[in-house]
């Protein structure tokens, strides 16, 4: 899979960590910056990496500011975009299995390096099960999300 990573300076200093957790699950990651320790807007990356997803450039997301929440509330604005804060492997693995989670936000200034190492995988692994039989109930929940999106 394609990943688009992006990051705040709040979640600068995690991003190298977070890069390298997903080239070392095997998957190719699209950089949208920050690029360096600056002061920037998290919105301005987290419209990057939503839009990278729109476009089907990536499959999916992880961002990264300082807590995740604005992150986390600024990609879910965006027609697509399902994302949720997960410091925990249950809820960056479930959110994609029942939720169709497609980016996974990360608090730069909560969690560690080795945290991240786990929560990747987790996230990456983990497959959307609405689509396979059985999954009827996830997949109602789904469409129930996206009909409550602007423009629907």
């Amino acid at each position: 899979m394609k990943i688009a990573v992006g990051c705040d300076h709040g979640g600068f200093p995690l991003k190298e960590i977070v890069i390298e957790s997903v080239q070392a699950a095997g998957h190719e990651v699209i950089d949208v910056g920050t690029f360096s320790a600056d002061a920037v807007d998290f919105p301005d990356f987290t419209k990057k990496v939503g839009e990278k997803i729109q476009s089907n450039e990536a499959e999916r997301g992880i961002l990264i500011c300082g807590s995740g929440i604005g992150a986390a509330i600024a990609a879910n604005k965006m027609k697509g975009i399902y994302a949720s804060i997960c410091h925990d492997t249950y809820s960056a693995a479930q959110g994609v299995e029942h939720d169709a989670m497609n980016v996974l936000c990360l608090g730069g200034r909560v969690i560690g390096p080795e945290l991240v190492k786990v929560l990747i995988p987790a996230f990456l692994n983990a497959k959307y099960l609405g689509n396979d039989q059985g999954g009827e109930r996830f997949a109602k929940r789904v469409n129930k999300i996206k009909k409550m999106e602007v423009g629907n």
